[in-house]
């Protein structure tokens, strides 16, 4: 993913590309229409200006006399109050189009997002998905709104601009026009390179800002590793390098600026020996002259600026490209439109078609793989889990044992055979039916920022005060509030910064409960938290669990040894199936797993001593 971030862009215009925003800039169409009709008008008004110079040279200076001058310059000032008028409006309908067309880019993305499934957060980076909602929606919003604008500016300016001058003398009009097309080339040579190496110092800076970061907060690793000077010279090659993109593009400005200047000076110098000449032998007027000056002086600043317009327009076809590509994402578990039909969507749900869940699992030769290939994780597996049932998954770190409960959960679907609950087969009702009966307490628990209470309350979100404080008290989450300055209203930071892992835990484990789950899935749920706070959860969990079907992911084995049935995973393979005191006497994976365990605790403890 990375890569695609780092890729400079240079391919030519692609209509295909940009045809993939109609159906979302055709939401905003009046706003364009606004702004370019105002735009244009505007421009034309611009235009027009210099005749009023003329008009008052001609008039005021040549003719030697003020009379008019009041109502001339009433008029002056009604056109540039009316041009004014359309600059504002043109502006406000640029400025919405930039707000809602960004603002509606990123609702799309983010409504996509939650549609897809779980597998396709575990491939693709967070800072991926960060940079397209943010980075490149701005960036597509704010060209094709200003840019745009830029390129109407232009292209009607000098339009109306040529047009006038060829009405005005065709022969001078021409000498300019003859220039133009000199300066085109350049700025269409110049503008591509100079923008290739301001991006390139743009993104060595963001490098430089994260080597700079890294090197203050990672002092004390960079110390003790010794590794000072390495960190120096890593900073040193990339200051050098940005120093050298900034050299080159300020070479290239230096030898543009000053050459694009002199054919401007050049035109005009043309423009003033020629016109005085036609002056001199009376065939033209000194006001038409001066017109003219000025016509020729202001031609060429927006040509230089349309070709900068156009390369950034095709550059921000790779985010046009990033986004549309990341919302034609589709989700690899998916409802069929049947069952959307009947049970609703995860933003349109029809609960009162949901039937009860009871909570009777069934694997019915069940073969998986994971979607980004590779071997068979699962081959032919059955098994019946009795509605009420405990099951706990063990194995070592990296094993696979979240494997068979992603697939139970309906994170992912089976590669081949069935998954039954309750008899049927898990896709011919919706996602959500299923994950509103399932409580699921992580390892690494997430809070959303807010209070305690809040975060207990996104367990089911009509639950009163009171509901939610007794859920907490059921596993001993009420300690935490306790201990805070606000008790429940207390305020658990950013992802709950605020907090240890171990309360972070505690009220997710809350939050679970609360929710009142047919399924419970506990994914180390007390692998952080104290021993003391361990049997109070042990305890609680022993009462909540009952009449529910659980799944108990779990590291230490001693926390499971009640569970109905006992599944040992190794290698991303059940090796092993049976109850703890069954598997014991097989003598097998699980009883070396068991007896390290045991031996290793016990000398804990010894050294606790």
């Amino acid at each position: 993913m990375a890569a695609i971030d780092e890729k400079e862009y240079t391919q030519a215009f692609n209509w295909s590309i940009w045809k993939r925003l109609l159906p979302i800039l055709a939401r905003f169409k009046g706003y364009f229409a606004g702004m370019i009709g105002t735009a244009a008008v505007s421009d034309l008004v611009d235009a027009a200006l210099p005749l009023f110079q003329m008009y008052a040279i001609a008039s005021f200076i040549e003719a030697g006399t003020l009379d008019g001058l009041i109502p001339f310059a009433a008029v002056y000032g009604a056109v540039i109050l009316f041009q004014s008028v359309l600059v504002v409006l043109s502006t406000r309908c640029t400025m919405k189009i930039e707000m809602y067309l960004g603002r509606d880019l990123r609702r799309d993305l983010f409504e996509h997002l939650q549609r897809l499934s779980l597998s396709f957060y575990n491939v693709t980076p967070v800072g991926y998905l960060l940079t397209r909602v943010t980075n490149d929606t701005n960036r597509i919003a704010g060209n094709l709104a200003w840019g745009l604008l830029d390129m109407v500016d232009v292209v009607f300016y000098v339009a109306s601009t040529f047009t006038i001058m060829l009405l005005l003398n065709w022969q001078l009009a021409l000498v300019v026009m003859l220039v133009v097309p000199f300066v085109a080339a350049l700025t269409g040579w110049f503008q591509p390179r100079i923008l290739h190496w301001t991006r390139k110092v743009r993104k060595i800076n963001s490098k430089i800002t994260g080597a700079f970061n890294e090197g203050i907060t990672g002092a004390k690793t960079t110390k003790t590793l010794v590794m000072e000077d390495q960190s120096i010279r890593g900073f040193r090659d990339l200051t050098g390098s940005m120093n050298r993109s900034a050299v080159r593009a300020a070479r290239l400005n230096a030898v543009y600026i000053p050459v694009t200047l002199f054919f401007s000076t050049l035109t005009v110098a043309i423009v003033l020996l020629r016109g005085g000449w036609l002056v001199e032998e009376q065939v033209m007027e000194i006001a038409t002259l001066s017109a003219f000056i000025t016509y020729a002086m202001n031609i060429f600043e927006p040509i230089q600026n349309l070709t900068g317009n156009l390369a950034e327009f095709i550059a921000v076809q790779a985010s046009i490209e990033r986004v549309t590509g990341l919302l034609d994402e589709e989700p690899q578990v998916a409802d069929t439109p049947g069952v959307v039909e009947k049970y609703g969507d995860c933003f349109h749900p029809k609960r009162e078609n949901w039937e009860p869940l009871n909570g009777e699992i069934e694997f019915r030769d069940v073969t998986f793989r994971y979607p980004d290939g590779g071997d068979n994780v699962l081959e032919h597996f059955n098994l019946k889990i009795p509605a009420g049932s405990t099951v706990a998954i063990v194995g070592e770190t990296g094993a696979g044992k979240s494997t068979l409960v992603n697939l139970a959960c309906r994170f992912f679907e089976p590669t081949e055979g069935q998954i039954l609950i309750d008899g049927r087969d898990y896709r011919e009702r919706s996602q959500l039916w299923l994950h509103s009966n399932i409580g699921y307490v992580l390892q690494s628990p997430h809070l959303f920022s807010g209070s305690v209470r809040e975060n207990i309350r996104y367990g089911r979100l009509d639950a009163s005060d009171a509901e939610i404080e007794a859920a907490a008290r059921a596993v001993s989450a009420d300690k935490v509030a306790a201990k805070l300055e606000r008790g429940w209203d207390s305020d658990v930071g950013e992802e709950g910064d605020r907090l240890s892992t171990g309360e972070k835990q505690l009220i997710s484990f809350a939050r679970a409960v609360l929710a009142d789950p047919r399924i419970f899935v506990l994914d180390e749920a007390t692998s952080s938290i104290d021993t003391q706070t361990e049997q109070d959860i042990q305890n609680a969990i022993d009462h909540l669990l009952q009449d529910r079907t659980s799944f108990l992911i779990a590291h230490r084995l001693s926390t499971i040894r009640k569970a109905d049935m006992i599944l040992v995973v190794k290698d991303g393979r059940i090796v092993e199936q049976g109850t703890h005191q069954s598997l014991l006497r097989a003598r097998g994976y699980y009883h070396d797993l068991y007896s390290k365990q045991f031996a290793e605790e016990n000398a804990a403890k010894v050294l606790g001593a």
